[in-house]
């Protein structure tokens, strides 16, 4: 999907996807070290303001300015501050060894480059770094409330194990839950779920 297509769909005032960060991403963000975290692909910014204000110092990277801006207005509006790059995932480069923790929720990409770039998760995250994502099993096809239409954009455990390799996987489970998640999120969901550390050695 184009930035386009994303600044067209951020253009309302609302926030589509919602204000209050991820459910996984809260119930797990206490296990991310003191530090800097990144999050990917994270559109009107809730994850990256909650993350904020537990005083990490946060990047959100997103290739829609819409979305961006909306992340920093909810920013401001907490009383935090974050810091917002407008690019595309097919041409950023994660710096290695920089993040306490990396975050990833629905960030549905096509295959091949979902391998470069969580190759560069593993590589970006320092030694007792934590990466966080969740995303929707080709099962969520069935339930039609939210996602990608295309199978191939969604993960499976399996793959995720193989395109993670180098991080230990604490939480590591593909399930069905409900997803409440402003207008663009809603109902029961078929989701992967990971909470992964970089060993320290």
């Amino acid at each position: 999907m184009s930035a386009n297509f994303w600044n067209e769909r951020y253009e309302t005032s609302t926030f589509i996807y919602g204000t209050k960060p991820n459910d996984f991403v809260a119930a797990v963000a206490h296990r991310i070290p003191a530090g800097p975290t990144l999050c990917l692909a994270e559109g009107e910014g809730r994850n990256a303001v909650y993350l904020a204000e537990r005083g990490h110092a946060t990047t959100a990277v997103d290739l829609s300015t819409k979305g961006l801006a909306k992340a920093q207005a909810l920013a401001s509006l907490r009383g935090v501050s974050i810091t917002t790059q407008a690019v595309d995932l097919a041409a950023y480069t994660i710096t290695p060894n920089a993040w306490s923790g990396i975050i990833a929720t629905w960030a549905h990409l096509p295959p091949a480059l979902r391998k470069v770039v969580f190759s560069q998760v593993v590589k970006g995250l320092v030694p007792g770094g934590v990466f966080i994502l969740e995303a929707y099993t080709p099962a969520q096809l069935t339930f039609k409330t939210g996602g990608p239409k295309d199978e191939a954009l969604c993960m499976s455990l399996s793959d995720l194990k193989e395109e993670l390799y180098g991080l230990k996987f604490l939480v590591g489970h593909e399930c069905q839950r409900e997803v409440f998640e402003g207008t663009h999120h809603t109902g029961m969901g078929a989701v992967v779920q990971v909470l992964a550390i970089k060993p320290a050695s």
